[in-house]
């Protein structure tokens, strides 16, 4: 399986911007479906977006549309989440995770449908 591991949290202030990267130990990650979930203190883990093998289809969560938006580079060995007009309420931990294809796309944001996920990195919006 493969493992992977993000990077490019911090301390932002409200309306600043940060790119989150996740990368692949070994290989690529073209025969995955990405996501990204973060979660808050006391709260559950919650979808943020996803993409399709080969950079196909993306979904994301309503309180992220037209703020965050996630893409993978061309060699196909990291994802990205570039993440603008950063919210308060956007601090979380953030962990990107990778998933079969087969996944019926209803199902992407669904935390079950991803069977890979990183250790996480923390992005804390405060001014």
């Amino acid at each position: 399986q493969v493992q992977l591991e993000e990077s490019g949290g911090g301390l932002v202030q409200p309306g600043g911007s940060l790119r989150l990267s996740c990368a692949a130990s070994e290989g690529t990650l073209n025969t995955y479906n990405m996501a990204w979930f973060r979660q808050a203190p006391g709260k559950e883990r919650e979808f943020v977006a996803a993409i399709r093998r080969r950079g196909g289809s993306t979904s994301y969560a309503d309180s992220v549309k037209g703020r965050f938006t996630i893409s993978r580079e061309s060699a196909e060995k990291t994802v990205y989440l570039s993440m603008n007009s950063l919210k308060f309420e956007d601090t979380a931990v953030y962990f990107c995770a990778a998933g079969p294809t087969y996944t019926i796309w209803s199902e992407i944001q669904n935390p079950t449908s991803y069977y890979n996920w990183g250790q996480g990195t923390q992005v804390t919006v405060s001014s």
